[in-house]
């Protein structure tokens, strides 16, 4: 059969690369965890496993903080390669421990590719007053890297007396006092094989390896356990590994083998005498010359790797969509903010209070009150009269009707928007995500230019109006008509008609000098262009007015909007999905490969 392709892993790894989890919902700090987690054994373990089924089985040495790993490596070598100490923490920089003729598969960025290498072993370097080649922390020949952090780099150590086929690493201590100690730790787990579990006597009931030992059971990692520094006495290391054993079994967690190391006086040089560790010894030798084996295992924790992430990946994409309906609420409480505005822009226009005031003085300069309209002649007469006032230097009151009726408007849109973006702000700030989106900045603040955005906006859709009344005037007798009282004069009464149409809503129109002046307006366009053209062009500026005001309040709703849009790719949730079922699969076939 087959080996499974490492195609899934590859569209996988760059989807979690583009995930976006911005906001500080539930869980989301756990979320980015898990994705860090994710990448890293993929790159660490499970992508260059797949790939490279034959390379040498990695055995990680792990355990708590004074469990002995570093002597039991030291023992399992026969000399010092690993530096163990009272200085808590006591393994900083990670050991690789491999065979010569293994080099070429760790000194690359095959696995933990995070992980600067630096070279031990190769003797002291000349001019460095004889720095110990067993301190992987000390610079030796052929060391370029020497002060690279220990956190954040792996020494390799070639071994004569580690079987081909075998690689056995020293990890930092789970539960060590600094944290970067503790994640590496557990990075190097994540890329283990095979975990070689460090316990003591009197520390194996501790809860952190134990957190530890559910991850690896979860995760059907291949386990096996020492226990360290069995105190002598009859019966004494069986009733322990039974215990032991119990406690593995209440647990769920299968472990492989379990070896016991009596407490046992180290010699003059800090090593532990050979038959301490035989027993362990010889079973790496069998488990490094039986290359069957090596690939049993090496597949078990494969197919198990890949299980275990694609039920984190479900639990990712959960959270990316708590994340995408935390984008959408805060992206209605901002449109619900600015549709207030609008809908009370409308009611302002359909309440007749536009055409009140100001408005209403300067329409009555150009049309007159409190006069029934006896015939078109007289009515156009009446009309170029008043428009001839413009002749005499004064303001043309066609036109001071129309800045009027334009300045309110911009009053209202410039009031409303404000009141929007406040209403927007305040929703925000109401949670812990809105804030971080509006921190450091004033998202309800009338930039200086719109109210010029506005007025420009108005003005443009009053030339709408202007470009309505000439269109519509093309024919000869209509022209004429309009040109004898003037295409200002025409236009204005459109937008009366406009305001005052029951498509916004009318209220205080219906009665009063208002609506008296709207009814003039109205006479005034079907005595030029007759009932249909009127009520046609009136619909077509009412549509052009709503598409302007439409544009100006979401000019004032972007600077919200476009802070959503900055968080990135949203919509993870059904590829993260997917993502799972894909890698549910691949662990099949990696399984059915055995």
């Amino acid at each position: 059969m087959t080996t499974p392709s490492t195609a899934v892993l590859d569209d996988f790894a760059e989807h979690l690369r583009a995930l976006e989890l911005p906001l500080p919902v539930d869980g989301a700090d756990r979320a980015r965890a898990e994705v860090s987690a994710a990448l890293s054994q993929l790159s660490d373990h499970v992508i260059p496993r797949l790939e490279s089924l034959d390379a040498p089985l990695l055995a990680v040495i792990g355990g708590s903080t004074g469990a002995g790993k570093s002597t039991l490596v030291n023992a399992l070598v026969g000399e010092t390669v690993s530096r163990s100490g009272a200085i808590r923490p006591t393994t900083r920089r990670p050991v690789l421990l491999h065979h010569p003729d293994d080099e070429p598969w760790f000194t690359g960025t095959r696995i933990l590719p995070g992980l600067a290498r630096v070279h031990a072993g190769g003797g002291p370097a000349p001019g460095d007053g004889g720095a110990d080649p067993a301190d992987p922390e000390a610079p030796h020949a052929g060391d370029t890297t020497g002060d690279v952090d220990p956190a954040t780099s792996l020494a390799l150590h070639a071994e004569s007396r580690i079987p081909q086929g075998l690689a056995l690493l020293d990890a930092p201590d789970i539960d060590s006092v600094a944290a970067g100690n503790r994640e590496l730790a557990r990075q190097l787990l994540r890329a283990a094989d095979l975990w070689l579990f460090v316990t003591t006597a009197n520390r194996y009931a501790d809860a952190v390896p134990w957190e530890v030992l559910r991850t690896a059971a979860e995760r059907d990692v291949t386990v096996d356990v020492v226990m360290n520094r069995i105190p002598e006495g009859p019966g004494v290391a069986e009733e322990l590994a039974e215990d032991l054993r119990g406690m593995l079994e209440h647990n769920g967690i299968e472990v492989s083998r379990l070896f016991l190391v009596a407490e046992t006086e180290l010699d003059e040089t800090g090593m532990l005498p050979p038959a301490a560790v035989a027993e362990l010894h010889e079973h790496l030798a069998r488990l490094a010359a039986d290359a069957e084996a090596r690939g049993r295992i090496a597949r078990r924790t494969l197919a198990g790797a890949v299980t275990g992430l694609a039920a984190s990946t479900r639990q990712i994409a959960e959270h990316a969509g708590t994340q995408d309906a935390e984008r959408e609420r805060l992206r209605q409480e901002a449109t619900e903010a600015f549709s207030g505005s609008r809908e009370r822009i409308d009611a302002a226009l359909g309440d007749g209070s536009l055409l009140r005031g100001e408005v209403l003085a300067r329409w009555q300069d150009v049309v007159g009150t409190g006069e029934m309209i006896r015939g078109l002649e007289s009515f156009v007469a009446r009309i170029r009269d008043r428009v001839g006032l413009a002749l005499t230097g004064k303001p043309a009151p066609s036109v001071a009707a129309e800045q009027a009726l334009g300045t309110g408007l911009v009053h209202v849109v410039v009031d409303e928007t404000a009141r929007g973006a406040e209403r927007a702000e305040a929703a925000w700030r109401a949670t812990a995500s809105g804030r971080s989106l509006a921190e450091g900045l004033d998202l309800s603040r009338i930039p200086e230019s719109y109210r010029e955005e506005v007025a420009a906006g108005i003005r443009a859709w009053q030339g709408d109006v202007l470009d309505l009344v000439r269109e519509e005037g093309s024919d000869r007798r209509t022209r004429a008509r309009v040109l004898s009282l003037g295409v200002n004069v025409v236009g204005v009464a459109l937008m009366v008609v406009v305001f005052a149409s029951t498509a916004f809503i009318p209220t205080g129109l219906e009665v009063g000098a208002g609506a008296a002046t709207a009814v003039v307006g109205q006479k005034l366009l079907e005595t030029v262009f007759g009932d249909e053209a009127v009520r046609r062009m009136a619909r077509v500026a009412r549509e052009r007015l709503t598409a302007r005001l439409d544009a100006l309040v979401a000019a004032r709703s972007a600077p919200f909007l476009e802070r959503l849009d900055a968080l990135g790719q949203s919509g993870s949730e059904q590829q993260l999905e997917s993502d799972a079922a894909d890698l549910e699969q691949l662990a099949r076939e990696i399984r059915e490969a055995a």
